[in-house]
């Protein structure tokens, strides 16, 4: 006597058997409800994200404590925000780089990329998940900074204070969200923690040294100076408006071409590093 046998059809199973589960098509949407899911889960984004606002709202009320109405004659009410913000940026990268390499630790990269194979809906949806989220928590750390110093400094010596002075603190949000963004690039390109982290607090902190060691030098002071005009700190302060170099120290005014060849430099870097990274993860093994 023989076994009976069943007919099948196709990827449908066994003759009409249709499967009670819903079978969608993987798109974006779901790689970003996975990568959301990802960094609410863990612990280290409450606390990088926790010490941003920790940082930005205390050392910024702090500021606004110190000072008076007539300060605010010559800096915009966001500028008290800059301050914790330029140590406040560090956590936007670490977070940046634990985003990805903190799988690449554990190994669950591998597990990522086989429920999903296609890479770069994968790296997309960590980059627009963790931009939204790190832009959204320092604007909004920035305003709260902002908002405080227009109640409480608002006096008759405070000055005039156009709309324009808050759409300088996003931009300045932005740009830390792209050192953050720059810094998840570096952390897919080398895959480690450490490392990573290490590679963003030398992009931050070395120009300016750098350019200042450069500068006694006459033969190479020219590349000093530009260092010294083209990093970090003072991209920030000239975003938030703060008298720098390259702005009117009098009016205390954002230089407006200073700002935008600051903004083009950051876009520069980190549309390359991104690239470069969709290059590396998709060509080489896990």
């Amino acid at each position: 006597m023989t076994a009976p046998t069943t007919a099948t059809t196709g990827d449908r199973g066994p003759a009409g058997y249709t499967s009670p589960l819903p079978t969608p098509r993987p798109h974006l949407g779901h790689a970003l409800a996975s990568e959301w899911t990802k960094l609410t889960s863990v612990r280290s984004t409450m606390w990088t994200l926790g010490a941003l606002v920790l940082l930005v709202v205390g050392i910024g009320g702090t500021v606004i404590v110190q000072t008076r109405s007539l300060d605010y004659e010559q800096m915009p009410f966001i500028a008290p925000a800059l301050f914790g913000l330029l140590v406040g940026q560090l956590a936007v990268m670490v977070l940046g780089v634990l985003t990805i390499t903190s799988e690449y630790g554990t190994g669950l990269v591998r597990t990522t990329f086989t429920a999903a194979p296609d890479r770069y809906r994968v790296l997309t949806a960590k980059y627009l998940v963790f931009g939204i989220t790190a832009f959204l928590t320092t604007a909004g750390s920035v305003c709260l900074v902002g908002l405080a110093a227009s109640i409480l400094r608002d006096g008759p010596g405070a000055g005039h204070h156009p709309p324009s002075e808050w759409a300088s603190g996003l931009v300045g949000s932005l740009y830390v969200t792209l050192l953050g963004v720059l810094a998840l690039a570096v952390g897919a390109l080398v895959r480690h923690s450490a490392g990573g982290i290490a590679v963003m607090l030398g992009v931050v902190t070395l120009p300016p040294v750098i350019g200042g060691v450069l500068s006694i030098w006459e033969a190479v002071a020219p590349v000093g100076q530009v260092l010294l005009q083209y990093n970090a700190p003072v991209a920030m302060m000239e975003l938030f408006g703060m008298p720098t170099n390259a702005s009117d120290p009098a009016a205390g005014e954002m230089a407006v071409p200073g700002s935008l060849s600051h903004m083009t430099v950051i876009l520069l870097v980190t549309g390359a590093a991104v690239a470069g990274s969709y290059v590396v993860v998709g060509r080489r093994d896990v």
